[in-house]
């Protein structure tokens, strides 16, 4: 390998969320242009690292280009996709020739005019560098797996892992791959076994654990060269929206279609035990008060910002309040407004203060609560999976009945017990800790939690799959469709 151009561009989006991802949403999540990889520290920058140091170690020159990241929310502007997107395709065609190209993508992101964008971003890539340089990918699993995407990617690799906690490992797969591709030592093809379920794997336990150790057992075995499962993302209503078995062999497309069909149907037989549960607010609020000890985590399930959903909603935070319940942690809410207010007012300042369900109907209706302000942080942080999300400005706040709030000013959910300790608050001495997080939190508060229950909340991510109102996606499929297969 003499030159490797590298990118990123990507974002989850929530088709049916109200709010657009524009410019300074990308702005505030990830925007570099060619420098990400020496000076970020987000989820999706780690593969530029990874791939920098390991082509540099083999002499090689590295042309970074664009990595815009953008947090989860609505369709992302026609303008905005389009103009990053040619800005990787400028750079792309003034380093040619390349040897191969690396790109770091969610592989759900929509743009106005755009369902696959990084089929887009992918095939545009191959038209200018031709069919012989080596184009790896490296996905989020909450993607949607197009035959654009296959058909112009010579390598693909998903995360394995709900949490995300593997991006780099995943990161050197895509390289050694391309690298072996490149020097001819392999011939990467790639076959699709269609689950045609709507579902979610959370990984570190059970079945769906046992599901990412044998993909990870038949990888580098009778010529497999690498398994993926692509969860797809039930709130992105695309064509392509049902999750999928992805199979890389060398050269051989029988034995991947065959490979990916065999895991297609094991996953199938498991969709039962796999798919994910949730309790009410109340049911959870109950278990929670009643064990012996804490903190019990609660998960709000239906407003995750890292599936598009505000993080704004109160529905939890009112039973709370209504029930009088006492010693419970609450957060990341994000609300502006408040976090204006507090920063205004100060530490130890006290007064009446407007929380939450600011951005729509799916926020709930605002709480009112007598307020002390705890602790003011700016430029606060959380770490993740080896990395770190912004919260901008994050304030901790009081109420009544020893209740703890923590508010910031930009949207990010719950990824880890540092976002709350970092103010000072002490999480073992709560009863109950509500985190607004579908899975991520899971790696970071497993080990401090005396239990982790999920709840099915309201808000903006509705958690019974067989009612999602899609559109575009117009296979059937299950839960919708006991058996879609027929």
């Amino acid at each position: 390998m003499k030159k490797l151009f590298i990118a990123c561009l990507g974002t989850e989006t929530n088709t049916f969320s109200n709010m657009p991802t524009g410019m300074q949403t990308f702005a505030e999540t990830m925007l570099y242009h060619g420098d990400a990889s020496e000076k970020s520290d987000e989820l999706f920058a780690a593969p530029l690292k990874v791939w920098r140091k390991r082509a540099e170690d083999l002499q090689a020159d590295v042309i970074e280009s664009l990595a815009a990241f953008a947090q989860p929310a609505g369709v992302t502007v026609r303008k905005v996709y389009e103009d990053f997107r040619d800005e990787i395709l400028s750079d792309l065609k003034a380093a040619s020739p390349v040897d191969a190209v690396m790109l770091s993508m969610h592989g759900a992101m929509v743009a106005e005019g755009y369902d696959d964008c990084e089929g887009d971003l992918i095939l545009r890539c191959r038209e200018i560098v031709g069919p012989d340089v080596i184009i790896g990918v490296e996905l989020d699993l909450h993607c949607s797996i197009t035959t654009t995407i296959t058909e112009n990617a010579n390598v693909v690799v998903l995360f394995k892992e709900y949490p995300h906690i593997d991006a780099v490992e995943r990161a050197e797969e895509v390289f050694e791959l391309s690298l072996a591709a490149l020097r001819g030592e392999i011939s990467p093809v790639i076959a699709v076994h269609d689950l045609k379920m709507i579902s979610m794997w959370r990984t570190p336990v059970g079945e769906a654990a046992n599901i990412v150790s044998h993909m990870t057992e038949l990888e580098g075995t009778d010529g497999v060269l690498s398994v993926s499962l692509a969860h797809g993302f039930p709130w992105g209503d695309v064509p392509d929206a049902s999750a999928k078995v992805l199979v890389m062999t060398d050269g051989n497309q029988n034995l991947a279609q065959s490979t990916a069909d065999q895991i297609g149907a094991k996953i199938w037989s498991l969709k039962d035990e796999t798919h994910p549960t949730g309790l009410t607010i109340d049911e959870a609020l109950d278990q929670g008060m009643e064990a012996a000890n804490g903190p019990v985590v609660l998960a709000d399930l239906g407003d995750n910002a890292g599936v598009g959903a505000p993080s704004d909603s109160t529905f939890i935070l009112q039973r709370i309040v209504t029930r009088g319940l006492k010693n419970v942690l609450s957060g990341i809410y994000w609300d502006p407004v408040s976090v204006r207010f507090c920063m205004e007012a100060g530490e130890g300042a006290e007064f009446d203060l407007r929380i939450g369900g600011k951005v729509g109907i799916a926020s709930g209706d605002p709480v009112d609560l007598r307020i002390s302000v705890r602790k003011i942080l700016t430029d606060a942080r959380q770490p993740f999976a080896g990395s770190f999300a912004p919260l901008g400005n994050a304030v901790w706040v009081s109420a009544a009945n020893d209740l703890d709030l923590l508010l910031c000013d930009n949207r990010c959910q719950t990824f880890h017990p540092e976002a709350f300790t970092q103010m000072g608050i002490d999480l073992q001495a709560k009863q109950i800790v509500v985190v607004k997080s579908t899975q991520h939190f899971y790696s970071g508060f497993a080990p401090v939690a005396a239990e982790i229950l999920y709840v099915s909340a309201p808000g903006a991510i509705p958690m019974d799959f067989a009612d999602i109102e899609f559109r575009k996606f117009k296979d059937p499929y299950w839960p919708r469709v006991e058996n879609p297969h027929t």
